[in-house]
């Protein structure tokens, strides 16, 4: 009987444990939440989003037009295509050029890619007086490690922000640390920054951890206790359940051998 007792006093102090222990709470896991409650942080208002500008090995893509015959045979020679049109990619070098056909290497490092589309269009209109030049950054994308679903993802819209890019993972785990998610941002040949924040803060929005810049890494560690909380309140009360049965169950057995 002793050992009974020894069995149920054990069963009550998991059940106790577990009850302490909980599920994921809101706040815990809950977005836009108000700063000042639970220790969520506030952030400063950034209302002015600055462009990217284009950094080393950056790969542009361009494309030039024009009505120019002479010009287009060339280019429909070099690619094999027939019509104005022209486009591929090009790594930035090391001091910050591009070599593009017909013209002499141009410094793109530094600048939006605005500014590097109509620097390219003034450098091809020295030669193609009708010349038009369409200009994007082909590595338009980000990359996401840790407890969330891994990979690289497509930048699909300007002014991409923090939540948009964490839906195209299908959002972070239960178990992701939501106070200390870190950018790992790269800063041409100097070192990366590293933005950490508290995204549960619902004045992360328009502050200088909202939006995602091409190249960006994000990373989500696992919480310390994640191994003790549970992923939903059924999954809690399905092991409360099983473990009161259990109880029961040796409860029943210990009555039956008394008797």
């Amino acid at each position: 009987m002793k050992a009974m007792k020894h069995i149920l006093r054990l069963l009550v102090v998991i059940i106790a444990g577990i009850t302490m222990t909980g599920c994921y709470s809101h706040r815990v896991i809950g977005l836009l939440q108000e700063p000042g409650k639970h220790k969520i942080p506030e952030y400063e208002k950034d209302s002015v989003h600055e462009p990217y500008r284009i950094h080393v090995n950056d790969e542009i893509i361009y494309r030039l037009i024009t009505m120019d015959e002479t010009i287009s045979k060339v280019l429909g020679a070099n690619q094999g295509i027939s019509n104005t049109q022209y486009a591929n990619s090009y790594r930035v070098y090391k001091d910050g050029t591009i070599d593009l056909p017909f013209l002499p290497p141009i410094h793109v490092e530094g600048l939006t890619v605005e500014e590097a589309q109509d620097t390219v269009k003034a450098a091809f209109r020295e030669i193609i007086p009708d010349a038009d030049v369409k200009l994007a950054l082909y590595n338009k994308t980000f990359t996401v490690i840790g407890d969330i679903r891994s990979g690289e993802y497509y930048i699909y819209k300007e002014n991409m922000n923090i939540f948009e890019a964490l839906a195209e993972t299908g959002d972070l785990m239960n178990s992701g640390d939501r106070r200390h998610v870190r950018i790992i941002r790269p800063n041409g040949d100097e070192e990366p920054e590293i933005l950490e924040f508290d995204i549960r803060s619902n004045s992360i929005i328009d502050s200088k951890y909202y939006y995602i810049y091409p190249n960006d890494v994000i990373y989500v560690a696992r919480t310390k206790d994640s191994f003790v909380k549970l992923a939903s309140y059924t999954g809690f009360l399905g092991l409360i359940t099983s473990s009161v049965s259990l109880l029961i169950s040796v409860l029943n057995y210990s009555t039956t051998l008394s008797k």
